[in-house]
């Protein structure tokens, strides 16, 4: 049984119980989301000490983290390095989008060192190795791109990218609009290939039903995966990408149907008047499944502060009612990550994330606000360290400039309006009595 059968039957499973103790809410709530599909708990049966997430309507919003080799950089103990990073930074998934070395072992290797759930784009492995092998994309087979899907299932992989709305249907109204970034999405850009050259529809999409006994299986969430996300702010909800979310959205009630759990991969590069629309409209028509978004990125020109335009989407979007949240390197566009690039994506994404949590309502995103603004009325240091999203940082910010008065920091040493308010109100206490 899977863990959506599980809560049809009202069930509250352990690992129910202990993702509602850490979001603060009723479990028999919590079951009753994910039965509705409001709800996902990526938790595939053979990742052991896994540590459960929710991610959907009512619980706080979660951030991703990529890594993975390229064919051009292919160091496994760099990609732990950024795991540790990510992990270190508080990311609440990870996903591991290697195309260089031996896949398999990388992927493994991440899901021994981290107990956060792991996901992975199974085509990409499928692609790589034909490709390798074979000398080309276009040898692979339905068979292939399947029986490379449920390696990553017997792996222990959580939840898979799977671009099953790329259709020669999709792909028409692509053609008949045109765009000015064409596609973006690596898996799309494999399957598209290899459907023009064989004169064949998407296997994932015509056999929708192999890949849900594979996810029914080993209870593998879908992440239902947007080939033709807008790559370039001027291709932003076009036909293209509106279809994929019609056809998304059918297959979303197919997969409930087999008792699979499934969320909704989203834009991409969308100018800010668009964010609140495409969520409202995935919402729509994919039935309030949960909703994962790449960003979004609200320009195309912040090379090198991409992480900047996708915190703004990121926090957009999260208001609007997005879920999960991809982040976005430094590093986007213009290299693999580094270590640093990773942690400070997860920080941004992670601060996105905050900031749609306290406008939706989250009474603990709230509270964790007030804490700090309360620890710096009282000018205590350590406990607004204690209290920042990133402490590591912080510290070193105010131990690299320390004022003579301990009490102040630099920017205003004995100018401080905090200190300086809080004496006159102390002298003015004193003569009212």
């Amino acid at each position: 049984m899977t863990l959506l059968s599980r809560a049809r039957e009202g069930t509250v499973t352990e690992t129910i119980s202990r993702v509602a103790l850490k979001e603060g809410i009723d479990p028999q709530i919590l079951t009753r989301s994910i039965a509705e599909g409001t709800v996902v708990i990526p938790a595939n049966s053979r990742h052991k000490h896994l540590d459960p997430i929710g991610i959907g309507q009512g619980l706080s919003i979660k951030v991703n983290a990529n890594i993975g080799t390229s064919q051009d950089r292919v160091n496994i103990n760099e990609e732990i390095l950024k795991l540790r990073a990510a992990l270190d930074a508080k990311t609440d998934a990870v996903m591991d989008l290697s195309t260089g070395g031996d896949i398999s072992s990388i992927r493994r290797s991440i899901l021994e060192n981290t107990s956060v759930p792991v996901g992975t784009v199974p085509i990409y492995q499928a692609a790589v190795e034909t490709a390798t092998k074979k000398g080309g994309i276009i040898h692979l087979t339905p068979d292939i791109l399947f029986e490379t899907v449920e390696k990553h299932a017997l792996d222990g992989v959580d939840f898979m990218t799977i671009h099953c709305g790329v259709t020669r249907n999709t792909l028409e109204r692509l053609r008949q609009e045109g765009r000015t970034t064409d596609i973006v999405s690596r898996g799309a850009a494999f399957l598209v290939s290899w459907m023009l050259y064989h004169d064949r529809e998407n296997p994932f999409y015509e056999d929708f039903d192999r890949l849900l006994s594979i996810a029914r299986k080993y209870d593998i969430t879908l992440s239902l995966g947007d080939g033709f996300r807008p790559g370039s702010l001027a291709d932003a909800t076009d036909r293209a990408q509106i279809q994929e979310l019609v056809i998304l959205g059918e297959l979303t009630q197919r997969a409930w149907k087999a008792d699979v759990q499934v969320m909704i991969e989203g834009p991409g590069h969308v100018p800010l008047d668009q964010i609140e629309a495409n969520i409202l409209l995935q919402k729509r028509l994919c039935h309030n499944a949960p909703f994962y978004v790449l960003g979004p990125l609200v320009t195309d020109i912040a090379a090198g502060y991409d992480h900047i335009a996708c915190a703004i989407g990121g926090a957009v979007a999260g208001m609007a009612g997005a879920d999960f949240l991809c982040y976005v390197t430094p590093a986007e566009h213009l290299r693999l990550p580094s270590v640093q690039d990773v942690r400070e994506g997860v920080i941004a994404s992670r601060i996105a994330a905050h900031a749609a949590d306290i406008a939706k309502g989250n009474k603990a995103a709230f509270l964790w606000d007030l804490k700090m603004s309360e620890a710096r009325k009282a000018l205590n240091w350590e406990r607004q360290i204690e209290l920042s999203i990133d402490p590591e940082k912080a510290r070193s910010y105010r131990q690299s400039s320390m004022p003579n008065s301990q009490d102040v920091c630099t920017m205003c040493g004995d100018l401080c309006a905090i200190k300086i308010v809080r004496q006159y109100l102390k002298s003015s206490n004193k003569s009212t009595c």
